[in-house]
């Protein structure tokens, strides 16, 4: 049997089940991605890899065509949550000032108050966010980063957790705006959904005949919860030899040939993060390598830009991190 620190083992309270019942944060965690997979049929691999960013404190990009479920997989999310959630609708004419929110002038108490954006909630889905302009998709830099905002020179701050789940389509360019290279860094990974096998597309249209099966899912776990378990994350032991091996992955994409720019430092530490989350998930409190090895090719190839400056070759950039993830030496 695995040996697991008092902080695996300490029980949870979940909110919505019925009884004195209590969990490990591997069980809940576990419990979160089998009801979002209830909706999102098929990609369970793929509504894991979300659920492993929230745990480790991180934020998704959803990039794939329309109608894979990008939108579906955000809402079944937040849905399995009892916290707050809001959806931005990203289009050309959307202003910062409607995502953070806007400082006014109240007649009746004849003073300033500050009226809240929808930014101030606990699962924030900002769809198709590359039709904002870059003025609007920078709004979310501070929040995503430092989980507060900052208008007219008041910081306010956000509630945890604070979870931002942003969905665009790549292959859609006309009146869209890509998301600046800092930006792109804020995001823990970048997850695709891609198509439904056959038998999971018969499955999907059978459920969704006569109802919506997102209409049916329940809550799941409580905010506090969620934040107790991504304290628990930060518990997961990784040794120096493994934080060795991290680091020369990331240094790896900064000497390649291949790429103009590299991982960043914020790379590394959500590397280290996410390595995490899977071993929570996994219910391990220890990092093994094969959870760098994951992690990294997720977390790291939207943080390269390839030397000719096409960006936008993300399997190119797959391709790399899994040619740097072999070539590194696993210690032993």
């Amino acid at each position: 049997m695995l040996s697991r620190t008092p902080k695996m083992e300490a029980t949870l309270k979940i909110v919505s089940l019925e009884g004195d019942l209590s969990f490990t944060p591997s069980q809940l965690s576990q419990g979160l991605v089998e009801n979002i997979s209830r909706v999102v049929i098929g990609k369970k691999e793929v509504v894991t890899h979300a659920v492993v960013a929230m745990l480790a404190g991180g934020h998704v990009l959803l990039e794939d065509v329309p109608g894979v479920g990008k939108t579906l997989l955000a809402k079944a999310l937040a849905k399995s949550l009892t916290g707050d959630f809001k959806r931005i609708q990203f289009t050309a004419d959307l202003l910062p000032s409607d995502v953070t929110g806007v400082t006014m002038y109240s007649q009746e108490r004849r003073d300033f108050f500050f009226r809240k954006g929808p930014v101030f909630s606990n699962v924030l889905l900002a769809d198709e966010i590359n039709r904002a302009t870059p003025r609007t998709q920078s709004s979310l830099l501070e929040a995503m980063e430092e989980q507060n905002v900052t208008v007219d020179g008041t910081v306010h701050p956000l509630v945890a957790p604070f979870f931002v789940i942003a969905t665009q389509n790549p292959v859609e360019l006309e009146g869209t705006y890509p998301l600046p290279f800092a930006q792109m860094d804020r995001f823990m990974c970048r997850l695709t959904i891609g198509y439904m096998t056959r038998s999971s597309e018969i499955t999907m249209l059978k459920s969704q005949r006569a109802t919506d099966p997102l209409d049916a899912i329940e809550p799941v776990m409580d905010c506090e919860t969620l934040v107790q378990i991504q304290k628990a994350v930060r518990t997961i032991k990784i040794t120096d030899g493994l934080l060795d091996y991290l680091v020369r992955i990331v240094e790896a994409t900064r000497s390649n040939e291949s790429l103009e720019y590299g991982a960043s430092p914020r790379g590394s530490l959500d590397l280290q993060s996410f390595s995490q989350g899977v071993a929570l998930l996994e219910c391990r409190d220890y990092v093994l390598p094969d959870d760098i090895k994951r992690a990294a090719k997720l977390v790291l190839p939207h943080r390269l830009i390839i030397r000719r400056g096409n960006r936008s070759v993300v399997a190119n950039a797959r391709a790399l991190i899994d040619h740097i993830v072999d070539s590194v030496a696993v210690p032993i």
